[in-house]
């Protein structure tokens, strides 16, 4: 006779924990910026280059854990007790539990083992091989966790807009696809053929007069459905990194880094036939995969407007798309400019004509290729509001003058904008 012995479950504390909405109260901490070089080249500044180990993620799923109320300041105490070594290991052991589980889930990934120290130590608790090998281990976002913050930063700002029709973008044609929404029409060579069964049949014996089986088809009876023509949409994100984006201890990087991933994931779920592509403008400009979105940084560099719209409008020409667009977000004046020999001028002392000239330049460029430029702005200076207001004439697109908490409705709305109105 086989005999099974049965224990208790005890399951952990971390188990408790709900890991998507802890991962959301720690967006603002994953996707912090910082500075690139960990230093303050204008200001002598020490660097507030991101703290990246395991044990400062702790500390910030502690805060997290605290303000969302999951843990509750009756809870924490009771974790920590009279401060003994029993409680601290308690505490240490969800925090541990929780790590791990963000790292099983595929939400994060941990680059290295850390050192471990010398002697006999326990493996977790206070003062455990874990919390000394914490302070090295350094954590990275995956794929999967910037997807998932790219959705709750969709549907908290979708969630502010109120209710939204999302949808392709529309146009007055129409198309013979797989869904029907107009009449039908006789088919031609070249559509889709998703045939009207009813309207071929009943072409079939007006045409022969006879119901005799098999029934006599002729080409000119053939009729298909049509569905409104759906058209596609390029879109290339310009991000602003110069030493700008973080000063005066204002961090309005990271809030277009949200608003990045949000429009990808709105893209990617719900326009499949639209694309994104990612730029970072600087001293020059280069385009980013959007998993290596959440690690960019701001630098000590100046704003070359015009490098970047250039690298936009090769990326967008290379696609075979109805429309193409640049969405710009930036909070500074156009101050470098790439010369003919490669070399970068730059001049932050105020809008420098020749800088100007060469990026309205390459505004008309985008414009003469069909490309829509779209600038949200940060900032309110004069002179900053009528050279943003000249790129707006030029190129036929809009200007926001907005903020880092509305950034995102902006950008949002003014994209579903065009994903719902008629284009000729």
């Amino acid at each position: 006779m086989r005999f099974h012995t049965y224990t208790k479950f005890n399951p952990q504390l971390s188990d408790a924990v709900d890991l998507q909405a802890l991962l959301d109260q720690l967006a603002d901490f994953l996707l912090q910026s910082g500075f690139a070089g960990g230093g303050d080249p204008y200001w002598g500044e020490p660097g507030d280059e991101p703290d990246r180990s395991v044990d400062a993620l702790k500390e910030a799923i502690l805060r997290a854990l605290i303000e969302s109320g999951q843990i509750t300041p009756e809870m924490l105490k009771a974790l920590r007790g009279e401060g003994d070594d029993v409680s601290e290991e308690k505490l240490a052991e969800l925090l541990d539990g929780l790590v791990q589980r963000l790292v099983e889930d595929g939400f994060l990934t941990l680059d290295s083992a850390g050192k471990v120290p010398a002697g006999h130590q326990p493996v977790t608790g206070k003062g455990s091989l874990s919390q000394a090998a914490a302070r090295d281990v350094q954590f990275n976002m995956t794929g999967k966790g910037i997807d998932f913050l790219g959705f709750k930063t969709l549907r908290h700002l979708l969630g502010s807009l109120g209710k939204s029709s999302i949808g392709s973008h529309d146009t007055p044609q129409l198309a013979t696809g797989v869904e029907s929404d107009a009449w039908s029409k006789p088919y031609e060579f070249g559509d889709t053929l998703n045939l009207d069964v009813p309207a071929t049949l009943a072409n079939a014996l007006g045409r022969s007069g006879s119901l005799d089986v098999p029934i006599d088809l002729d080409y000119s009876d053939l009729m298909v459905r049509q569905s409104e023509y759906r058209s596609s949409c390029a879109t290339v994100l310009m991000l602003d990194t110069s030493h700008s984006m973080i000063l005066y201890g204002e961090d309005r990087f990271t809030p277009a880094k949200k608003v990045a991933l949000a429009l990808t994931h709105l893209i990617r779920t719900q326009f499949p036939g639209d694309t994104i592509r990612v730029v970072l403008f600087h001293d020059s400009a280069e385009e980013i995969p959007i998993e290596t979105l959440a690690m960019a940084q701001v630098g000590p560099y100046h704003t070359n407007t015009a490098e970047g719209l250039k690298l936009a409008r090769r990326l967008l020409m290379a696609q075979k798309k109805d429309m193409r667009q640049i969405i710009m977000i930036t909070d500074g004046k156009p101050s470098a400019l790439t010369m003919p020999d490669g070399q970068i001028y730059k001049n932050s002392m105020g809008l420098d004509g020749h800088v100007i000239g060469e990026t309205l330049r390459e505004v008309a460029a985008c414009r003469k290729s069909g490309i829509m430029i779209n600038t949200f702005m940060l900032a309110r200076d004069r002179a900053l509001v009528e050279f943003v207001k000249r790129v707006s004439e030029i190129s036929r697109g809009k200007a926001y003058f907005t903020n880092t908490m509305s950034l995102g409705q902006f950008v949002l709305m003014d994209f579903l904008k065009k994903k719902t109105r008629r284009v000729s």
